[in-house]
């Protein structure tokens, strides 16, 4: 049971904190304990012996630190008064002295408690004892106050190396470069020189602080002066290096670590691999691994981390599986890095596969792993999985936290489920850009350009700045619902209203919005008058709008400049190819084909994923591996019957090959979008909507064959392909054939 002296301080915490900050007014609750009113829960209530009760008082001094508390922090700025510490001492139960105040303020939850402790020890002439002003100067460095906690170091009469060095760790720490160099010159001065312990704490605050250079600096100046850094130094130095991916000094630092005989130390393990990590040099972090003596979870975690920075996926998967396996003790953090390192690197199901195998382990994810796993769910269209995430953040009270709730947004938008996106985003206790950019993209992504406008409105109203990324969501939006001239009108106003410069992937959205719109040559106009050299994406949007419009001339100027900026690209010659095999060029598709065969390229396989009975199925075009194959394939063939019979002929311009027409039917009939809606089809019971995700944009035979089964098997089907959703419902699609 918690002392009457720490159930005080938590009582008082409480007051303080809710009491006005102006006027420090505190009105004392009925339930306010004191040696005359007894505790609920304490001995004297409870009828047990005042001797007992005065015994527990007399180890007040051994009990006062056993209390942690996790309050809110105000960091507002408040004046010392004895009124202050008269009232505070008017209502606690027990008397200021040396011993106590120290271990009070060690143990203070709040700074305005730290106020009041200090303002009574004024009031009990102990402001000037030596332990008593170093514990305020700690306790206001802990809380941030660096006035009060200066003004505390300036009225000192005796000042230790440590109150130096803890003032020029908390200046560090926050930013202050300048106050903390500063103070180290004010430290010499006054006769009392730097420690390690100084240095570490500039190192290491300036570090954490975002200030890696000065950082690096401070460690350079430290060897200068004569001071050896400890392992602490050398392990906060590496993450600066690394920061800034200097990588020949931490090399030297390596050799530094080496010689000074500290290499082997778990903290400058840990930070050697982070730093070669950052700076790209996959083999030394396994080396630095594999020379390690001991295997523990933080090195784990940033061998993992490392090799997944670098693109070492594999790798870092395998290693992780053998930690597993050999009863390393991973925590949420090991198993969070490794979900993220294959969502980041498009291994979608490996991640789903690893969350699911974090929570049979035994790992409870936090609310940094939900934000990280709702990306793969959105990838691969696992809406049940999102949802059980969302419940289970639920759950846990994950909602607040603005990340968990913007990565909410993007899954429910990405599953096809837009509404449930935008109710996630209306409950958002607060919002930020990444927020508000999730929402608008969301609505871009299904076409709803009305409501995609409305939000960026909103979004201004509310004064919340728009970014790069917000008019790249905008510009979206009003390509695909066809707004020119909005579309204009944002890409103008980004510039000129909000002094945005555009970058690439803005003159692509405009050179999309003007394409297919039918513009191609004010498109191309565009293109011509950027600042920078066109990149692959620009004439590939370029490309794509001659695909839509049959421009074989722009077609050809566009892919030539992407046969040179892309030349393993084989999508770029499957497009000029479809071009020519629209216009029945074959000469053309055939040249096309030498090309991509001289080269070695082969068109990339469609590929797509639906979610049935909580498990995500894979199909992959012309694949046959499926273990209902046979019944996917009955379920096509019935289908095409049926479409030939009530009048549908297939829209053959979308195959690459000069075949015959039937054989041209039969390769359309293995698009791995319609594998899926068929295997969708004979899986489900009737009437269940359909949502499928494919790699690669959904061709005009499949949009066609999708509107006819969306009628004729009485379903909604949503399908995602790499430029937008598709939603079909009683033979008609959300994007009106614009697309």
């Amino acid at each position: 049971m918690p002392s009457l002296v720490a159930v005080e301080l938590h009582h008082w915490s409480n007051s303080f904190i809710a009491a006005d900050s102006k006027r420090w007014t505190y009105s004392s609750p009925a339930s306010t304990p004191s040696l005359s009113s007894p505790m609920p829960n304490s001995d004297e209530a409870r009828g047990e012996p005042q001797s007992r009760l005065a015994l527990r008082k007399g180890n007040i001094k051994e009990d006062i630190g056993c209390k942690k508390y996790n309050s809110k922090v105000n960091n507002s700025s408040v004046s010392i008064t004895p009124s202050i510490g008269a009232r505070f001492l008017r209502h606690v139960s027990f008397p200021p002295d040396p011993h106590l105040l120290p271990s009070a303020l060690k143990s203070c939850p709040a700074l305005r408690l730290a106020h009041a402790l200090h303002a009574a020890a004024v009031v009990a002439s102990m402001s000037l004892d030596p332990f008593v002003t170093s514990s305020l100067l700690h306790t206001y460095v802990r809380f941030g106050a660096m006035a009060n906690a200066r003004s505390v170091l300036d009225r000192m009469p005796y000042k230790s190396i440590m109150d130096w060095s803890a003032l020029i760790a908390g200046y560090a720490a926050r930013g202050d470069a300048k106050e903390s160099w500063g103070l180290l010159e004010q430290m010499r001065s006054a006769g009392v020189e730097p420690n390690v312990i100084t240095w570490n704490g500039l190192v290491s605050g300036l570090n954490r602080s975002g200030h890696t250079w000065d950082a690096v600096l401070a460690l350079v100046k430290m060897q200068v002066e004569g001071f050896l850094p400890d392992a602490i130094g050398v392990s906060c130095a590496l993450s600066a290096v690394g920061d800034v991916g200097d990588v020949s000094f931490g090399e030297q630092l390596h050799g530094y670590a080496v010689k000074a005989g500290c290499r082997l130390d778990a903290c400058v393990t840990t930070a050697l691999i982070d730093m070669y990590g950052k700076c790209g040099r996959a083999d030394e972090i396994v080396q630095v691994f594999d020379e390690s003596s001991h295997m523990d979870v933080s090195s784990c975690n940033a061998l993992v981390t490392g090799l997944s920075r670098n693109a070492q996926v594999s790798d870092a998967v395998s290693l992780f599986r053998e930690f597993v396996g050999q009863g390393v003790e991973l925590n949420v953090v090991s198993w969070t890095s490794i979900v993220a390192c294959c969502v980041q690197n498009g291994r979608d199901l490996e991640a789903v596969d690893l969350f699911r195998e974090m929570q049979s382990e035994g790992i409870e994810p936090n609310s940094v792993t939900i934000p990280c796993v709702l990306p793969a769910f959105a990838n691969v269209a696992a809406l049940m999985h999102g949802r059980a995430a969302h419940c289970f953040a639920l759950r846990k009270d994950f909602l607040h936290n603005i990340y968990v709730g913007s990565a909410l947004v993007d899954m429910y938008a990405k599953c096809g489920r837009v509404k449930d996106a935008r109710m996630i985003f209306d409950a958002m206790p607060s919002r930020n850009v990444v927020s508000w950019n999730a929402m608008i993209g969301g609505y871009a992504m299904h076409g709803e350009a009305v409501n995609a406008v409305q939000l960026f409105r909103s979004m201004q109203r509310y004064r919340h700045k728009p970014d790069q990324v917000t008019f790249t969501c905008v510009l979206s939006a009003c390509g695909q619902a066809g707004l020119t001239e909005e579309g204009r009108r944002y890409f103008n106003e980004m510039q000129h209203k909000h002094g945005i410069s555009p970058r690439m992937e803005h003159y692509a959205c405009m050179v999309t919005l003007l394409g297919r719109a039918g513009k191609l040559d004010d498109a191309y106009d565009i293109i011509n008058e950027m600042p920078f050299v066109p990149d692959g994406c620009i004439w590939g949007s370029l490309l794509g709008s001659c695909r839509l419009h049959g421009n074989v001339v722009l077609a050809e100027v566009a892919a030539e400049n992407l046969f040179q900026l892309e030349p393993e690209n084989a999508g770029n010659y499957v497009l000029l190819s479809n071009i020519y095999a629209s216009k029945r060029m074959w000469d053309g598709v055939n040249r096309v084909r030498d090309m991509m065969k001289d080269k070695g390229l082969k068109k990339e396989k469609g590929c797509s994923w639906i979610e049935i009975k909580n498990k995500v199925h894979m199909l992959l075009a012309g694949d046959t591996s499926h273990p209902m194959m046979t019944a996917i394939t009955e379920k096509l063939k019935q289908l095409t019957v049926e479409m030939t019979r009530l009048g549908f002929a297939p829209s053959t311009d979308f195959v690459l090959h000069d075949v015959e027409e039937q054989e041209k039917d039969e390769i359309l009939s293995v698009h791995s979008e319609k594998l899926a809606v068929a295997l969708g089809l004979v899986s489900t019971s009737p009437g269940t909507p359909l949502r499928v995700i494919k790699n690669l944009r959904i061709c005009g035979d499949c949009h066609e064959a999708m509107k006819f089964i969306s009628s004729f098997e009485v379903r909604e089907i949503s399908v995602r392909d790499t430029n937008r959703f598709h939603h079909f419902k009683d033979g008609k699609c959300s994007c009106g054939d614009y697309w």
